[in-house]
């Protein structure tokens, strides 16, 4: 009798399931500085799938939502300074009152990661003042990776 509940607690295996959704890959944004402006593309994200998120391999497959996800969204900013000046991006909006990044030196890339939650979001270059802001929506859906060949 010991041996057999022995071999049934050692048989009762993890509680986490290979098959439980993954979470969302990074969200990529470009962000151009320029002496008169800053750009950002995508201007919208977390709408609904990403188009260009997908990997090649699975680009005919749907992104499965997450389930019971309401928070913030990973986005990786990929920045270049076309200045002659070195600036530091300010996101302001949503919950937050500003974000600083840490410096993209003058006519160099840069790239920082944020988690950002649903809301509308202004993007500034402090140290060039005349570059007008630029503007991100992050809408609400969170995709699962689960779908995505060779993401750990």
């Amino acid at each position: 009798m010991l041996i057999g509940t022995a071999a049934l607690l050692v048989g009762c295996g993890e509680s986490r399931h290979a098959n439980d959704q993954r979470p969302q890959v990074s969200t990529r944004v470009s962000v151009v500085i320029n002496p008169d402006q800053v750009i950002v593309q995508p201007l919208k994200i977390a709408m609904g799938p990403e188009k260009f998120q997908e990997s090649p391999q699975n680009e005919d497959h749907p992104e499965p939502p997450l389930k019971n996800s309401n928070g913030p969204l990973d986005v990786t900013f990929v920045a270049a300074n076309q200045t002659s000046t070195d600036a530091q991006l300010k996101i302001k909006g949503g919950a937050g009152n500003g974000i600083e990044s840490e410096t993209v030196y003058a006519r160099s890339p840069g790239s920082f990661q944020l988690d950002l939650p649903t809301g509308n979001y202004t993007i500034t270059a402090v140290g060039v003042p005349e570059a007008r802001p630029a503007h991100l929506k992050v809408g609400p859906y969170r995709a699962s990776s689960q779908n995505d060949v060779l993401t750990p």
